[in-house]
């Protein structure tokens, strides 16, 4: 069963231009490389809810616990922190279209 892990999120002030960079050069390559896919970024510009949801699709659980406690996504969320504040995340059943 594909389990997608949902991340949550909001872009620290003044750090806007170097998290774009760290998004799009590290972060996306990075969970790629640990096996992650369907990766989707979602902006929220107007309401009362984190700035940013992420997720990604693991095919088992398995498989996405091997991910979450592997050193290289300890060092991932390490270098996301630097980022961004009210990080969240959980794991859902995958399905297709968007899920929240």
């Amino acid at each position: 069963m594909p389990i997608k892990l949902l991340m949550t999120w909001d872009i620290k002030t003044g750090r806007e231009t170097e998290y774009s960079e760290f998004v799009v050069n590290e972060f996306i390559p990075r969970m790629n490389r640990l096996g992650l896919g369907d990766i989707e970024f979602w902006y929220t510009r107007y309401g009362d809810c984190k700035q940013i949801q992420a997720s990604g699709v693991s095919p088992t659980m398995e498989q996405m616990r091997n991910v979450l406690n592997s050193r290289e996504w300890q060092n991932l969320q390490d270098r996301l922190d630097d980022y961004v504040s009210n990080y969240q995340q959980k794991l859902i059943k995958a399905v297709r279209g968007f899920q929240f």
